[in-house]
């Protein structure tokens, strides 16, 4: 079963939105399975402190690497599985739908939420955590990006979404921005439905969805579309030609041959 445990100073905030639709159902199904764990616990003196003033000076509190080992210590103890430690934080790697299918078909994420002005480094190297970012933007904490990690990959698990055409066709499982969509009315407010969509022609419906995935992209998202030319180009390159090996020619008068 996939499993994620969370780390967080805020377990009350879990399940929240994992708890409800599909997600929700498929958790109550025994599908995946949610450990929210309170950092806290581990904190320090009678105040169960977990924050320090940042070395060199400067504003805000930063989570302390002793406290921050303790509660991945005492998650990493029960842990059968070798799951992939990730720190949600805005410097962390471009979390994509490449890695999010990756982690969804492993044993599941340990996922560290700190807040304030973030972990101290030191444990980020001694624990050696994987720094992922859901994009250029800074949130309060790392909760609200880790259950969008968890959905992203659950959501992948099969059984759970039970139409897998519709994973197979959403945005980036091909490269591309996914193509609009439509449905009944045929009239809103003046506008229609692009009549090839209605015209019963599937050979001419998937290339014009595909024609709009590649025009969405290229308008939205150049740095995707430069990526999508580039395997497209790679794959209608023919294969080289296998070099030719020399024929074995034995000297005739060679009385070993």
């Amino acid at each position: 079963m996939w499993r994620a445990s969370v780390l967080t100073l805020f377990p009350e905030m879990f399940p929240g939105p994992l708890g409800v639709s599909l997600i929700g159902k498929a958790r109550d199904e025994k599908l995946w399975a949610l450990e929210v764990h309170d950092i806290r616990e581990h904190g320090l003196g009678p105040h169960r402190a977990v924050d320090d003033t940042p070395s060199g000076g400067g504003p805000g509190m930063v989570v302390r690497a002793d406290v921050a080992a303790a509660a991945i210590d005492a998650v990493r103890a029960k842990d059968a599985a070798s799951r992939p430690l990730i720190y949600l934080t805005p410097r962390g790697a471009p979390l994509t739908q490449e890695r999010v299918r990756e982690l969804s078909q492993g044993p599941g994420a340990i996922l560290f939420c700190a807040r304030f002005e973030g972990l101290d480094e030191r444990a980020i190297q001694a624990r050696g955590m994987e720094e992922l970012s859901l994009g250029d933007f800074v949130l309060a904490g790392g909760e609200i990006a880790a259950m969008a990690l968890i959905e992203a990959c659950v959501r992948l698990i099969p059984g759970v979404l039970g139409k897998e055409a519709s994973i197979t066709e959403e945005s980036f499982a091909s490269g591309l921005l996914e193509y609009p969509h439509y449905t009944r009315p045929q009239d809103f407010e003046g506008l229609g439905i692009p009549p090839t969509l209605n015209s019963g022609d599937h050979a001419k419906i998937a290339d014009w969805r595909k024609a709009e995935a590649e025009r969405i992209t290229r308008e939205r998202r150049p740095d995707l579309w430069s990526l999508y030319e580039k395997a497209s180009r790679s794959a209608r390159r023919p294969a080289s030609r296998a070099k030719r090996q020399p024929k074995d020619n034995k000297n005739e008068h060679d009385p070993d041959a």
